[in-house]
């Protein structure tokens, strides 16, 4: 119908609510809704709850109560076929009466992939598959990849002055984005799993990497620190609020076990990997994802300095870049990109979106399929 693609974009919209709140399940939006000739009729509304259950099909089935019966539902994310910690939502769409289904995107979750939508056709009902399916892609690329990738999408957010320098080379820190920017940054926080920097970073600007956002209070992203020799300090801001807002230091599998155990008594966690090359003093950032994957993350924002992201781009590990640009200038300091690592760049990256913030500029990169 021709209302399918506009009520599959309201989807899209309320299945982002979810997004940073939801993992290990993907956040999803439902509307159950009939066509009528002054256009669609919304009847029940639904995305994914905190913790990834209720899923959205149930909640909007739940808002459209007997006014299901013979509507069509249209949701981003094949309806689960498999008997989790809840029934599976096709059978609740058939229990509901749904006459019509329409989705965005197949799930690839092998319990999935392909069979809710068989149920459907089974009973009789008509299946309409790949309505706005780059959208959604996109907004569900953080549970994509953790099922067929076995790591979670990597978000890159950077700033820099306009003469491309992202800190000062000093001790001293580098103040370089506006109120307006820096808002965005917490609603990108907010709409993670998790929040990553490198040592550096942790010991450079000692940040809290909190949501500081009204509205957002209940948002705690994991917040973790690639330190793979455990130099953090035990009485940064980081670890003195580890037991109210989680932290993990992923560390080489041969870092100091005294420290490790000072840090887990502080209520950090502690997350070992291997190490990457022969000197065994890099941590292995693929291994580093899938061991996030196995935890259950989906999406991570990396907020770290220019080393960690040169990393990630060369594992070829980022799949945006968010580049904040200020109109100011340094005149030295610590280069956001190197040569080699914009070569990178080039190659596997295109720019999708350019946005003002007040007087920054954001570029949005993504990563070419």
């Amino acid at each position: 119908m021709s209302n399918d693609e506009d009520v599959m974009r309201h989807a899209l919209a309320l299945g982002r609510r979810g997004l940073g709140n939801t993992a290990p399940n993907p956040a999803v939006g439902a509307l159950v809704w009939k066509d009528t000739p002054q256009g669609p009729v919304i009847l029940g509304r639904g995305f994914t709850q905190a913790g990834g259950r209720p899923h959205a099909e149930t909640e909007a089935l739940k808002a459209a109560g007997e006014a299901a019966r013979g509507a069509i539902m249209t949701v981003t994310l094949e309806p689960c076929s498999h008997h989790g910690k809840t029934p599976p939502c096709a059978e609740a769409i058939m229990a509901a009466g749904i006459a019509r289904v329409v989705t965005a995107l197949d799930d690839p979750d092998p319990r999935v992939a392909g069979r809710g939508h068989q149920l459907l056709r089974d009973a009789g009902i008509e299946v309409v598959t790949g309505v706005l399916r780059e959208e959604a892609l996109r907004a569900n690329r953080g549970h994509v990849l953790r099922v067929t990738a076995n790591r979670p999408m990597v978000t890159l957010k950077l700033a820099q002055t306009a003469d491309g320098y992202a800190g000062s080379g000093t001790a001293e820190r580098l103040i370089i984005t506006g109120e307006t920017a820096n808002l965005r940054t917490q609603i990108l926080r907010a709409t993670h799993d998790a929040i990553l920097v490198g040592a550096k970073t942790a010991r450079a600007d000692n940040p809290q990497l909190t949501v500081r956002l009204p509205g957002f209070e209940g948002r705690g992203p994991v917040r973790i620190v690639a330190d793979p020799f455990l130099t953090i300090d035990p009485e940064s801001a980081l670890v003195k609020t580890a037991r109210d807002h989680p932290v993990w230091i992923v560390c080489l599998n041969h870092s100091s076990d005294d420290k490790a155990d000072l840090l887990e008594d502080l209520g950090v966690e502690i997350v070992r990997v291997t190490s990457h090359g022969g000197d065994g003093r890099e941590l292995d950032l693929k291994a580093v994802m899938t061991e996030f994957a196995s935890r259950g993350l989906t999406r991570i924002l990396c907020e770290g300095g220019p080393h960690l992201a040169a990393s990630l781009i060369e594992a070829t590990l980022v799949d945006e870049i968010i580049l904040i640009t200020a109109p100011i200038n340094n005149g030295s300091g610590l280069r956001t990109f190197d040569t080699d690592t914009q070569s990178k760049m080039a190659s596997q990256f295109r720019l999708r979106e350019t946005l003002q913030a007040a007087p920054d500029r954001i570029d949005l990169f993504e990563r070419i399929a």
